[in-house]
């Protein structure tokens, strides 16, 4: 239970996947302008990466067990994306408003590197099922919380008159990314 705890907390706060190993940017910066697609990006690739690592680990064995390994990247891709496909048809029919306004980004889970970071990590780390699934569960969850901050960083940039012409847009929000990956290393000796 301890290692579980430890796992979550280094994956959430000291690994977090967007601001302290780079993975999943796009999505980072595309999605952040408002919180509610913020979050619901966040709870996306949470349930794609637990689920992709519920598939892609046993899946590992048996490419082992064939002695196909160098299949790995291809194989966690195309899971990825048969992932992703269905989770943009459950959206698509419960959760429409949702779906809406994930617009492109939604499809872009399938080549969001985090999401086939954690997998190929799991497997490198040498995790066993349940601590591969708990590691994955921690990663979204880091991701979800950058999005939300950064979010609202956002949130309070966009509307500021005070921000000098050559620093409004693109400049003003890798900086404030910057600050934010910044903080995030304070955690650097949690764990």
């Amino acid at each position: 239970m301890a290692q579980w705890i430890s796992i979550l907390i280094a994956m959430i706060l000291v690994n977090n996947y967007v601001l302290a190993q780079f993975l999943g940017i796009c999505p980072f910066l595309g999605v952040s302008k408002k919180l509610d697609s913020a979050v619901g990006m966040g709870v996306a690739v949470i349930f794609v990466m637990v689920l992709a690592t519920a598939a892609t680990w046993p899946i590992m064995q048996i490419l082992n067990d064939w002695e196909i390994a160098y299949l790995q990247t291809i194989v966690f891709i195309l899971i990825i994306a048969a992932l992703v496909q269905f989770v943009e048809m459950v959206l698509k029919k419960f959760i429409p408003s949702l779906h809406k306004a994930l617009g492109v980004y939604l499809p872009l889970i399938t080549t969001n590197c985090a999401v086939l970071g954690v997998c190929i990590n799991n497997i490198d780390a040498g995790y066993n099922y349940g601590l591969a699934l708990i590691n994955s569960l921690g990663a979204g969850i880091g991701f979800l919380l950058a999005m939300v901050i950064f979010s609202g960083m956002r949130s309070k940039l966009e509307g500021n008159t005070d921000i000098p012409a050559p620093f409004q847009g693109v400049p003003i929000t890798m900086t404030a990314a910057a600050l934010l990956s910044l903080a995030f290393m304070g955690f650097g000796g949690l764990v």
